[in-house]
């Protein structure tokens, strides 16, 4: 067995894209302390490229629906929110509307789970 060790190169192509928009509308309670936040209903998970796009998608879920910030990552594009399942689930499709319309981001379908 070999003792090299394996280099693993991560890159983003090029573009302005919603990669995820996700609701985990009954998560365990274990989910909210593994990621350190308040217990607050469903979970809402979107990524997105450019990673700026986490900041924007933020601000127009949290304007958009009754929902607060639960992570926010400007490097890797990922945000989480939290509230009641319909108020993430507005947040996602405004997000996804807004991004697509006015900022021409590729976008992807709200998945549930």
């Amino acid at each position: 067995m070999s003792d090299e060790k394996l280099r693993v190169i991560q890159e983003f192509v090029p573009g302005k894209q919603i990669t995820l928009l996700h609701i985990i509308a009954q998560p365990v309670d274990q989910l909210y302390e593994r990621l350190g936040i308040e217990k607050r209903g469903a979970i809402g998970i979107v990524t997105s490229t450019p990673g700026e796009g986490a900041i924007i998608a933020a601000d127009i879920a949290t304007k958009a629906a009754n929902v607060s910030i639960g992570f926010l990552d400007r490097f890797t594009g990922a945000i989480v929110i939290v509230g009641d399942v319909a108020s993430v689930e507005a947040g996602l499709r405004e997000i996804r509307n807004i991004l697509n319309d006015l900022l021409q981001f590729t976008p992807c379908e709200i998945t549930r789970t």
